[in-house]
């Protein structure tokens, strides 16, 4: 019973929303162009945004904290030695990856011409301001770190390449370089297994590639613009070196690269979503033509883009005053709104065909809100559920955060511009049509007797079905809901559905995480190149790993010392702790003194050695008192794990493991690389909100069942968003997508949209009353499958441009959105015809008709008066 009142009270109230709106048809389609146009003039507050690592990187994450802890124990600019271009990453730098096409970079003329582009480097200059008396010329020497004798810290790959030259020039014995680890000439071991790459041998006699990375100095204001600038020269003076030596091969990054690349892909959409907003205005027209051209509106359906193109308008206009960001995920929101948008129209044009064409506009109007208007605002509150609990706080992925709220924003703005400027245009065509006018050239139709004499496309129809002069309608009225619902095609469309689920959940069970940035930029861009260039030729070792000891440990325990050396046993290591203890033993001195001589030998003795003063970088004493020596408070080693293609996932294994370790030990010691930041808690963070709003709308539509639908349509429905989801996770993973932020925003709006394709057929089938099952699938699909496969075709022709974009995460958003169009036009217009036909709910016989089996079968009678030709009325 409440279920019937609420019911009753929602129709009623959307019959007199219609009503009020088709008396005030130019206000309501004045006033969102109004709007528009005036939040529209705000995009002189357009900004785009600069941190990808925020967007990007799960926001709350143990690995954030670890950084910063780092961060304030070991700041890049207190490294006065050697810096690990993989560990460090300061605001500014410029990074450069050299390959040879022949040969290894350690021949002459190659080592050569690397040592010449050094050089260059070291002594380009940018002019800051370009222009005025204040100009000031900074070249790499103004912005560099420097070391302990004001010198410019440089890799040590290029230490070693200068003496090799020097020994060349003088006729003397080259020097060996070994792998991973090598000894310069000043006797300091050095790491250069992430500068050399390509390798072949323990002592290097060939290498075909090498990284030379350049730190900047930039605390901000004018220092961060001398940087920026420096790094679009950089990227100048790499280009014109690679076309003066084509030989080599050069691929920089910058601090800036990944920004620029990422932003990138809405500069490479421009023209593409252009072409997908015509392609998808041409289908809409011939969407909503028919043979007839009274009743024919083509004019509709573009003003139903129209509508959506409003209300994004809008949409960014707010954002804009409110100070938000845009970034390239946005991509995907148009279609969100398009999706969404053009099933209403659809629904509202379908449900405006079926109303009795001798009622004035006004009643024909709320007629249609008082049928489309409940399902139209269950399925926009699916999308704002879904979307509204994914941008909440429980989300830890800023990307997914800010699309979901964007997408809501624009889906709340489409839903009112669709009952006020859309309602209004169809008011306005309802009066086209009532006093007989053309739909297209909106000119008066002539009496009959004299059509002959006008062209093709002035003849009206008198078919005694006039819905049958639409094609789509017309095919499945007399083909399509016939062909479905055969006992002999059940069997296969069920087979159909089998294989579906089994290749579904082959590829659910292979899902894998996408969490490398470089996977969500432009093809073809730095960082792409840069990367892949980076994965060919130094792969075979992980990036170096910060071991930091943080807090006041008994290194000089003999039980300490074995656990630390066990920890680092199977790297490749940099460690104080182990140089200092062979130092030692090589000394005939015990490795397990007391704390002040173990301390005094270290700082006195050990440090001051040249070979061994860089790890005066690596510890961090501590005051005790006056006369007492101070203790060791912190300090850090260098790990480096020898891995295989699958780098990423390997170091995830490692961080997990390393983590475990750590919480055991008796010394408090975390891990840290910046790649760890992408890395860590991802699978959680971005599978989160997913999991968050499906079970959102399963708790929406369970609770609806109680009181606004019938309990089993929300089963129904439950089902095939869980059917559709399944399907679209598990394609997407065997059609290559990775389970990415891109991925995962395209996942959630497909609830919203496969909501929008089944909900209205379940509806309007379960509302039947007193015939047999298959004869309701056919008139649910008459009625609602023909908007949903409307709907189906305008979106997945205006997807087709967005597959010809250069970008890999258009790619993402491409194949995600094609596949959720296609497994919803499955369930829509196949397994759940089929299903319905033998599955509850159950149609009793001998009720009289109720719901939206009030509209009963057109009894055709032509009636002709001195303006127009009437060609059927509605009778009960």
């Amino acid at each position: 019973m409440l279920r019937q009142v609420l019911h009753a009270g929602l129709r009623t109230s959307f019959h007199a929303l219609g009503r009020f709106v088709a008396s005030h048809p130019v206000f309501f389609a004045s006033a969102p162009v109004l709007l528009s146009i005036l939040l529209g003039s705000s995009f002189s507050r357009y900004r785009v945004e600069e941190d990808v690592e925020s967007l990007l990187a799960p926001k709350h994450s143990l690995a954030k904290i670890e950084g910063n802890l780092v961060d304030s124990l070991f700041p890049v600019n207190r490294s006065k030695h050697a810096l690990y271009s993989d560990l460090q990453t300061p605001g500014r730098y410029g990074r450069v990856i050299i390959t040879t096409r022949k040969g290894s970079v350690m021949d002459p003329v190659h080592l050569d011409a690397i040592l010449k582009l050094h050089r260059r480097i070291y002594q380009m200059q940018v002019t800051v301001p370009a222009t005025g008396f204040n100009s000031f010329n900074y070249s790499f020497s103004n912005l560099c770190l420097l070391d302990d004798k004001n010198v410019c810290i440089i890799d040590d790959i290029i230490r070693a390449m200068e003496e090799i030259q020097s020994a060349r020039n003088s006729n003397r014995s080259v020097p060996v370089l070994r792998y991973p680890i090598t000894q310069l000439a000043d006797g300091r071991q050095a790491y250069i297994g992430h500068q050399m790459g390509g390798v072949q041998g323990w002592g290097v006699r060939s290498a075909r590639a090498l990284q030379l990375t350049y730190y900047l100095q930039a605390p901000g204001g004018l220092m961060d613009r001398v940087a920026s600038q420096w790094e679009k020269a950089f990227c100048a003076e790499l280009q014109h070196f690679a076309e003066l030596h084509p030989k080599l091969g050069l691929y920089p990054s910058t601090s800036s690269s990944l920004r620029t690349d990422f932003q990138f892909s809405s500069v490479l959409a421009r023209r593409p979503l252009l072409a997908s907003l015509g392609v998808c205005g041409v289908l809409v027209v011939l969407c909503c033509s028919m043979r007839d051209c009274v009743r024919s509106k083509p004019w509709l359906g573009l003003l139903a883009l129209l509508s959506i193109t409003l209300s994004g308008l809008t949409a960014a206009g707010i954002l804009n005053l409110t100070g938000a960001t845009y970034n390239s995920t946005y991509l995907g929101i148009p279609f969100v709104m398009l999706g969404h948008g053009l099933f209403g129209s659809f629904e509202m044009l379908s449900s405006w065909r079926r109303t009795r064409e001798d009622q004035h506009v006004k009643e024909r109007v709320a007629s249609v809100f008082e049928d489309v208007m409940l399902r139209f605002s269950g399925s926009t509150m699916i999308h704002l559920m879904t979307l509204g609990l994914a941008a909440s706080p429980l989300t830890n992925m800023e990307a997914v955060r800010l699309f979901c709220r964007t997408a809501a924003l624009a889906v709340t703005i489409s839903y009112v511009y669709m009952l006020s400027f859309y309602s209004s245009c169809l008011v306005f065509t309802g009066y086209l049509e009532t006093g007989y006018r053309h739909g297209c050239f909106c000119r008066r139709v002539p009496k009959p007797d004299r059509l002959d004499s006008k062209p093709a496309w002035y003849r009206s129809s008198t078919d005694p079905h006039p819905q049958d002069s639409h094609l789509l309608l017309g095919c499945v009225r007399r083909c399509y809901g016939d062909w479905i619902t055969n006992t002999y095609v059940k069997p296969f469309v069920v087979l159909l559905y089998l294989v579906y689920i089994s290749f579904g959940l082959m590829g659910f069970l292979q899902v894998t995480q996408g969490s490398d940035p470089s996977a969500l930029v432009a093809m073809d861009t730095a960082t792409v190149l840069y990367t892949r260039a980076q994965q060919r030729y130094f792969s075979s070792y992980s990036p170096v790993i910060g071991f930091y000891i943080y807090e006041s440990a008994p290194y000089w325990n003999a039980s300490v010392q074995r656990d630390l050396l066990e920890y680092a046993k199977g790297f490749q290591r940099i460690s104080w702790l182990e140089a200092y203890l062979n130092y030692l033993s090589d000394r005939n001195q015990s490795t397990s003194q007391p704390r002040e001589n173990f301390t005094r030998t270290l700082r006195h003795a050990f440090l001051r050695e040249p070979q061994f003063a860089h790890f005066a970088d690596d510890i961090i004493f501590a005051e005790r008192g006056q006369g007492e020596e101070p203790d060791v408070a912190a300090s850090r080693i260098f790990l480096v794990a020898k891995t295989t293609e699958n780098k990423r996932e390997e170091m995830s294994v490692l961080l997990d493991t390393l983590r475990r370790l750590s919480l055991t030990s008796r010394v408090r010691f975390l891990i840290f690389n910046p790649s760890f930041v992408y890395l860590d808690r991802y699978a959680a963070a971005v599978s989160s909100p997913l999991r968050h709003s499906l079970l959102a709308v399963l708790f929406l539509l369970g609770l609806s069942s109680l009181a606004v639908v019938e309990p089993l349509v929300s089963v129904w429905l439950g089902l095939t968003l869980l059917s559709v989801q399944f399907g679209v996770l598990g394609f997407m993973t065997l059609w290559g997508v990775e389970l990415d932020c891109m991925s995962v925003l395209c996942l959630i709006s497909a609830l919203g949209h496969s909501a929008d394709c089944s909900g209205p057929l379940l509806c309007g089938f379960a509302a039947g009353r007193g015939e047999s099952r298959t004869r309701w699938v056919r008139v649910a699909l008459e009625r609602h499958g023909v908007p949903s496969l409307q709907t189906l075709i305008c979106y997945g022709a205006a997807l087709v441009p967005v597959g010809s974009i250069r970008s890999n995460l258009t790619r993402t958003l491409f194949r995600c959105l094609t596949l959720t169009a296609a497994c919803s036009a499955l369930h829509t217009l196949a397994f759940l015809p089929t299903l319905l036909t033998f599955l509850p709910p159950s149609k009793s016989r001998g009720h009289g008709p109720g719901g939206e089996g009030q509209r009963q079968e057109v009894e055709c009678v032509e009636m002709n008066d001195s303006t127009r030709v009437v060609d059927q009325i509605t009778t009960v």
